[in-house]
């Protein structure tokens, strides 16, 4: 899976123009969000085919700003400090978050800085928890 991260325009309608450029390329979006920091709309949405999302979006005069892996981790729900505990592991391997966001299937989405010790990190973490 990647990351698409993108700069939207902010007016009505922006996030209808990018899901559409999507739909049409056949690109399903699994996850992600969208904000407007300074006028601007910040977006990370979740895909299995980046290149084809990037494709899409630029045709659609859509700026990609990046298009990255992640690290996918499932946490116990039900259990409070889950959060906490897996990020604080992260950055104690030194591994800078981001961007972070859940997919359609309840599970956390991580961009970080660095993808094999996040991913060493989210296996250990995994292990642990069996």
């Amino acid at each position: 899976m990647k990351d698409v991260a993108m700069t939207l325009d902010d007016h009505p309608g922006a996030l209808a123009e990018m899901g559409d450029a999507l739909g049409r390329a056949g690109v399903s979006v699994e996850g992600g969000g969208a904000w407007v920091v300074d006028g601007r709309g910040v977006a990370h949405f979740l895909v299995a085919d980046g290149d084809a999302a990037r494709r899409a979006l630029e045709s659609a005069g859509i700026r990609v700003d990046a298009v990255r892996d992640v690290v996918v981790q499932r946490l116990h729900q039900g259990r409070p400090g889950q959060l906490g505990a897996l990020t604080r592991r992260m950055a104690e391997a030194g591994v800078n978050i981001e961007v972070l966001y859940s997919d359609h299937d309840h599970q956390l989405v991580l961009v970080v800085d660095d993808v094999p010790t996040a991913r060493a990190v989210a296996d250990a973490w995994m292990a642990d928890r069996a």
